[in-house]
């Protein structure tokens, strides 16, 4: 057992180049992970002596009832570790994202030689805490005024506040899963430094959001949590769709199997070469306050393209050689071909979007998308991923003047329109799960 307590910490991510195309494996997308991370903090329980307690205990300290309190005990017929939460204060909050990670986290460390079945696991409680540009604050700021602490205390449930489309469920996924890996097995196990480790948790973090989600999504934001940024192609979804049910008879084998990749099943593939953004560039997040049902649209741009099949073909086919030019502008740093490699990015996807009937790009987005390209220093942006009214990703020169610009702009933006509109403090970055120092996280685990 390591000594607690530990912290972990995922990056966030933005789908800069792909968006839905990254659903269908003949495609890649371009993936960035951000500087904006979701942290967790492991650390033992203290009991009294002679007392045992068999608890794990999950805790949000920036929201309003957000504590989770599970017990655990080993399911029959290899059947994995079974989790059962329990009542806090009048009522049980569910949050299926915590609950199923820790089901296949403790139960594919059941399959481990490091576990014994008499020694059950120690109680610990894991503390996660997120970087305050996941959630839009418009309750605290107005224009470019900036919480002067790096984690907010947000008035409000955690299923109310407005996520700013960061990846938020794959960054905790990803750090839970890691702080969980961490805790119970030795560093000669499990060390999120290392490649082998990077493989385990990517598989393990992948098949979780996937349960969590109820369906197998393409998933280049658990790639990005665990990788950084990426050049991804996605995994087939019949490598988790043979799963069983967590804690039915013969689970735990089957995650250990599939998660082990015993049998060479896992055709994802992740490319770091190529992704960086060029020197004296950043990539920039700008928040909307006002997020996509994207679920929704996914479904509606799949039904389109399955409609008319020749139609969509062109476009995606298009689409994939546009976002690989960019990407290749990229990684020569030919900066002075970004706007146009952009513009003909976004044509396609407005007319994806016309096509299908989907807002991919809305055009309240175009509208300021286009304006803000006047600003001096803003070499362009995209409505990333599956498009709506998330944040927009920005490509823009990375300097204090080039900041202050845009953000007077965004101000004047949101006076005319009548929207809140703000530029968020995170940046691209190339680096994903990592160890985290404790001592950033003074006041907020006891």
């Amino acid at each position: 057992m390591p000594r607690t307590p530990t912290a972990v910490s995922a990056p966030g991510k933005v789908l800069l180049a792909g968006g839905y195309l990254v659903l269908d494996r003949e495609y890649t997308g371009l993936v960035y992970g951000l500087s904006a991370r979701i942290s967790v903090i492991a650390q033992e329980i203290k009991t009294s002596p002679g007392i045992q307690l068999t608890e794990i205990v999950v805790n949000s300290p920036q929201f309003l009832e957000a504590q989770w309190r599970y017990g655990y005990h080993l399911a029959p017929d290899d059947g994995g570790i079974k989790v059962t939460q329990f009542q806090v204060g009048s009522s049980i909050n569910a949050n299926p994202f915590v609950e199923i990670t820790l089901s296949y986290a403790l139960s594919y460390i059941t399959t481990t030689e490091h576990y014994k079945p008499s020694n059950t696991f120690e109680p610990a409680q894991f503390t996660i805490i997120a970087d305050n540009d996941y959630y839009s604050q418009s309750h605290s700021m107005t224009g470019t005024e900036k919480n002067p602490t790096r984690f907010a205390k947000f008035p409000t449930a955690l299923k109310d506040a407005h996520k700013t489309g960061l990846g938020s469920s794959a960054a905790l996924v990803t750090a839970l899963t890691a702080a969980l890996l961490t805790q119970y097995l030795p560093t000669s196990a499990f060390d999120p430094a290392t490649d082998a480790s990077k493989r385990i948790l990517h598989n393990l973090a992948q098949a979780a959001h996937c349960a969590a989600q109820g369906k197998v999504g393409s998933g280049f934001d658990i790639a990005a949590a665990v990788y950084g940024s990426c050049r991804y192609r996605r995994f087939s979804p019949s490598v988790l769709q043979g799963l069983p049910e967590a804690s039915t008879p013969k689970f735990a084998p089957a995650l250990a199997a599939c998660v082990n990749d015993n049998d060479g099943q896992w055709d994802v593939e992740i490319a770091k070469e190529g992704v960086a953004v060029p020197p004296g560039l950043a990539l920039r997040m700008c928040d909307v306050d006002c997020g996509s049902q994207t679920v929704g649209m996914v479904k509606q741009v799949l039904a389109w393209r399955q409609a008319d099949p020749t139609n969509s073909r062109r476009i995606w086919d298009e689409l994939q050689a546009r976002n690989v030019a960019l990407g290749a502008l990229l990684s020569k740093n030919q900066t002075g071909e970004i706007v146009e490699a952009i513009n003909q990015i976004r044509e396609l996807i407005r007319a994806m979007g016309s096509e299908s009937g989907v807002p991919i790009e809305p055009e309240s987005q175009t509208s300021l998308l286009d304006a803000l390209m006047d600003v001096e220093g803003v070499h362009n942006g995209v409505v990333p991923g599956a498009g709506g009214f998330d944040a927009l990703a920005l490509l823009v020169d990375d300097d204090e003047a080039t900041e202050r610009r845009v953000e007077e702009f965004l101000v004047g933006w949101g006076r005319e329109k009548g929207g809140a509109v703000r530029l968020l403090d995170v940046k691209g970055e190339m680096q994903g799960v990592r160890r985290e120092e404790l001592a950033q996280y003074e006041g907020w685990v006891v």
